[in-house]
């Protein structure tokens, strides 16, 4: 009898319940998100980090190539090195080609706010050092860049530029100063607040070389931002952020970024049949740009402008971006590969229009920093039309395996995900 019931229960055996992939994003954290701790919070918060990974990231130059490579050793995964090389696609002398490579280490592979790294290029600096060391336990950071070499030190950041931060969830403040003698004390200053959804913060960045006290009243030597935002700062969390930012008192810039997440039904014949779903990201923002003379704002192209960009990341392959903008569109196709290294190819079509004329872009890049794979997620979460799926359990039966869950997610318990799906960290 116990061995008919058992017989039952195994040819009446119910599968598993469905699942929906979650790809990894193209590139998360971004790379600009490595060296943050040497630059000022202000000008990265307000979405201004987001932005700037939407309007420029794989928009080859019309005309121009890039490749790119970063490696880090299998055996040590303190230290990696990024090697660039960008140029016309038909040169006509070999100094328009410019070549960077930076040998970086990094205290834990996980936290990028401690690190050293030594740059060589063959532009203005020749060989420069950076480096940052944070202490989460105080909230403190310093930080330095130092050219060693430079071709002309007409300007007082070609003698380099130290700094001093403070930083928790809630406030950041911190100045820059000439490392050597400087009539500009301090050359930086900044101080951002968060309350709820809404950050507000303002910058002191002194464009005068003067000692006198007169240029702390300058008000083209000040700027202020407010933003208001709303979403963990992970691919799988939907996100937005509004910003506005007076600039000099000349300058109005108004900005707006969204991250969607979207599930599409997929028959992946490569994956398990309870595979019913794909996750996709979909990116939009637009940054408005004004100039403001006296009470007047100006409506030239020279003094005012707008670009509006979006992308869509099918899976963890392909990725589409578009750029539109008053002189110029583009539009980009990047393919990535998930192989050890990766491979991405990018090209990019860009149509001038004052001329009428389209040109073409490309890049390629080789990259082991960040190993990622497709992530199942329980469709209790990520599924938006209810259906049979929809009230599946959430949890796998076979082999063990848990799935992403809304709960933790909400209650922003990540510990069970990949470095590449995880938020970056809170400090502001």
């Amino acid at each position: 009898m116990g061995m008919g019931n058992w017989f039952r229960n195994w040819w009446h055996k119910e599968p598993p319940p469905p699942m929906v992939l979650v790809p990894p994003l193209f590139d998360f954290p971004p790379l600009a998100a490595r060296t943050r701790m040497l630059v000022p919070a202000y000008d990265l918060l307000f979405g201004k980090l987001a932005l700037k990974y939407l309007f420029e990231d794989y928009f080859e130059n019309a005309g121009h190539f890039t490749t790119s490579m970063m490696l880090k050793p299998i055996d040590d995964p303190h230290v990696d090195l990024i090697a660039t090389i960008q140029g016309p696609i038909d040169p006509k002398n070999p100094e328009a080609i410019f070549s960077n490579a930076s040998f970086r280490w990094q205290r834990d592979p996980y936290d990028p706010h401690t690190f050293m790294e030594v740059s060589v290029s063959n532009s203005t600096n020749i060989l420069c050092l950076r480096s940052s060391a944070y202490y989460p336990k105080y909230g403190i950071g310093v930080f330095a860049v130092l050219p060693l070499l430079a071709q002309k030190r007409v300007l007082s950041e070609n003698f380099g530029v130290t700094g001093l931060r403070y930083g928790s969830e809630k406030l950041s403040i911190g100045a820059t100063f000439m490392p050597f003698p400087s009539t500009d004390f301090p050359r930086n200053a900044w101080a951002v607040g968060r309350m709820g959804r809404l950050t507000a913060g303002v910058q002191y960045k002194s464009t005068l070389e003067s000692k006198s006290p007169e240029r702390f009243d300058d008000i083209k030597n000040w700027s202020c931002a407010i933003g208001y935002g709303l979403g963990l700062n992970s691919p799988i969390n939907p996100s937005y952020n509004f910003g506005l930012e007076l600039v000099g008192g000349t300058k109005l810039i108004s900005s707006f970024y969204q991250h969607v997440v979207v599930q599409r039904r997929v028959k992946n014949p490569l994956e398990e049949s309870e595979i019913v779903g794909i996750t996709n990201y979909i990116d939009f923002g637009f940054e408005l740009t004004s100039r403001i003379n006296g009470s007047e704002p100006s409506k030239s192209l020279e003094a005012s402008n707008i670009q509006v960009a979006a992308s869509w990341q099918a899976n963890k392959n392909f990725l589409v971006k578009g750029k539109l903008g008053p002189l110029s569109s583009s539009a980009a196709l990047a393919f990535k590969s998930w192989w050890k290294p990766s491979f991405t190819f990018s090209i990019t079509a860009v149509r001038d229009h004052l001329v009428g004329k389209t040109a073409y872009g490309f890049g390629i890049q080789m990259e082991n920093l960040r190993e990622a794979s497709y992530q199942r997620a329980d469709p209790n979460y990520v599924m938006l039309t209810p259906n049979k799926e929809h009230l599946a359990e959430g949890m796998l039966r076979d082999l063990g395996k848990r799935p992403m869950l809304q709960s933790n997610l909400i209650s922003g318990n990540f510990d069970g995900l990949p470095q590449e799906l995880k938020p970056i960290d809170k400090i502001l």
